[in-house]
């Protein structure tokens, strides 16, 4: 293992997503997005701002490349909008769209600098919104045609792939709970329905993008999850957070498993047909067999954790009768020690970020890290952090620095968690910081700051944090001063 637990080729990167830096709405034959229109419903984000110019990033490119080379950075992941490169979704491709990509990725090889792409981040075109979008199953076509055209055009300089960034975001939060675009509240059985198709679209899209691509390239995801860390490493406690993290635990659609094991598996989890009864979609072998293609990373975003113990004996007794021989089946090359998972509340003081779902969990990295490698990846695939970071509020000082102290000491933690991960052999491909620059937060607009980069949006002044310089240093010595 090399000396830093990080190998020599580690991708050490930040991301960011097309809509929440790009601005350019309308420029250059670019169509509407879902987001376009989300953030023009009245009261549907705070202060009514949309990303119509956010970070202006659609003309800022040649600067904002010429920063990551500053910062150091070996590896940039970004997101394509759909409708910039295709405006309708389909049929005729917007040349100029296409173009401003080629010119980011040679821009980011000319620095030296690892053009990562994810094809689709949230902003799915408008005129597909309008033909049923996730819940129509035509999109995995859809999608797989928008693949072949990006992979055609990016394909001989781009290695790096990822199809969909965090299914489960877009779906539940989109589709069943109505607060992200397009601001839908199905009811369970089509929010699955629109799961089963966004699976059918990673799949379609792996297939395409392997057609298309000239060069040999790397594919994977970017799924979302809470970690779920033992409250203490026992046995007991390590098997009941690995069945946490891997079970259905009701209808609400985030369970990992639910995402991962028909693409990692090439089936849903046992258990879910008996959780959601009636609204359980079965889908047909061939389905199963495109969804579930051969990757060459286990991509994950992750920012927090959930501590799990394993429930007392007498606590279990009840439980482990209603839970059936399921103990060892879920475990996913664990042990079969019988264990009832108990999730375990923060206390109220608990430290976050400044939003209320970004908990710190320090060991969050290390843990999903070694519970996906061994149910998914069994040493073979490298586990890349497709997204990690922390938001707080920060602003200029007097000296004309930006001092993100706690950001800091959060990515130093969590980055010591990957760093433990991969000195116990699991291997490890590249880690993601969300995000380069500060930007448009979804349903949360402009508020919360994520960014290595302080934007002054009035201005479009970039300020680099300490947590940009602090990062430096960190992929200067690849990780080990970490």
């Amino acid at each position: 293992m090399h000396s830093s637990s990080f190998p020599p080729n580690f991708l050490w990167g930040a991301a960011t997503a097309a809509y929440q830096i790009e601005g350019a709405h309308d420029a250059d034959g670019k169509g509407p997005s879902i987001w376009d229109m989300m953030s023009r419903k009245e009261g549907a984000i705070p202060g009514g701002v949309t990303g119509d110019t956010a970070c202006d990033h659609y003309r800022r490119m040649k600067e904002d490349v010429a920063m990551m080379k500053t910062m150091g950075l070996k590896a940039y992941r970004f997101s394509i909008s759909w409708p910039r490169v295709i405006a309708e979704g389909t049929g005729a491709v917007n040349q100029a769209g296409l173009d401003f990509y080629s010119a980011l990725v040679d821009e980011l090889l000319a620095a030296g600098i690892e053009p990562c792409v994810t094809l689709y981040h949230w902003d799915l075109p408008l005129a597909l919104h309008h033909k049923g979008g996730w819940m129509n199953r035509d999109i995995a076509e859809w999608f797989a045609d928008y693949a072949t055209v990006v992979g055609r055009a990016l394909g001989d300089r781009v290695t790096w792939w990822m199809t969909l960034n965090e299914p489960s975001v877009f779906i539940v939060a989109g589709y069943r709970d109505g607060n992200h675009a397009p601001g839908l509240k199905l009811s369970v059985t089509e929010s699955l329905r629109c799961l089963h198709h966004a699976l059918l679209a990673h799949g379609r899209a792996t297939q395409a993008l392997r057609a298309a691509c000239p060069g040999k390239i790397l594919i994977g995801m970017a799924p979302a999850g809470y970690a779920k860390i033992p409250d203490t490493e026992t046995p007991e406690n390590i098997e009941a957070a690995r069945r946490s993290l891997f079970t259905v635990a009701g209808q609400s659609l985030w369970d990992v498993a639910l995402w991962m094991d028909p693409v990692f598996l090439g089936k849903y989890p046992d258990e879910a047909p008996g959780v959601f009864g009636s609204k359980w979609h079965h889908p047909s072998a061939a389905d199963l067999a495109t969804i579930h293609q051969p990757l060459d990373f286990i991509g994950f975003n992750c920012y927090s954790g959930i501590r799990v113990r394993a429930k007392t004996a007498a606590a279990s007794v009840a439980a482990g009768a209603a839970d059936g021989a399921r103990g060892t089946s879920l475990a996913g090359g664990g042990s079969a020690i019988a264990t009832t998972p108990e999730d375990l509340p923060y206390p109220q003081e608990h430290p976050t970020g400044q939003l209320s779902w970004l908990i710190f969990a320090p060991d969050a990295l290390y843990w999903q890290a070694r519970f996906l490698n061994e149910r998914y990846g069994h040493g073979q695939l490298p586990l890349v952090v497709t997204e990690n970071g922390f938001c707080s509020g920060d602003w200029v000082a007097l000296d004309g620095h930006v001092h993100d102290g706690a950001r800091i000491d959060y990515l130093h933690r969590y980055l010591q968690g990957f760093k433990r991960a991969g000195a116990e052999g699991i291997p490890l491909g590249g880690y993601f910081q969300w995000s380069l620059m500060d930007n448009f937060e979804w349903a949360e607009g402009y508020k919360p700051r994520f960014g290595l980069v302080h934007v002054d949006y009035a201005t479009q002044k970039r300020t680099l944090k300490d947590s940009a310089l602090w990062y430096r240093e960190v992929i200067q010595t690849n990780g080990s001063n970490l």
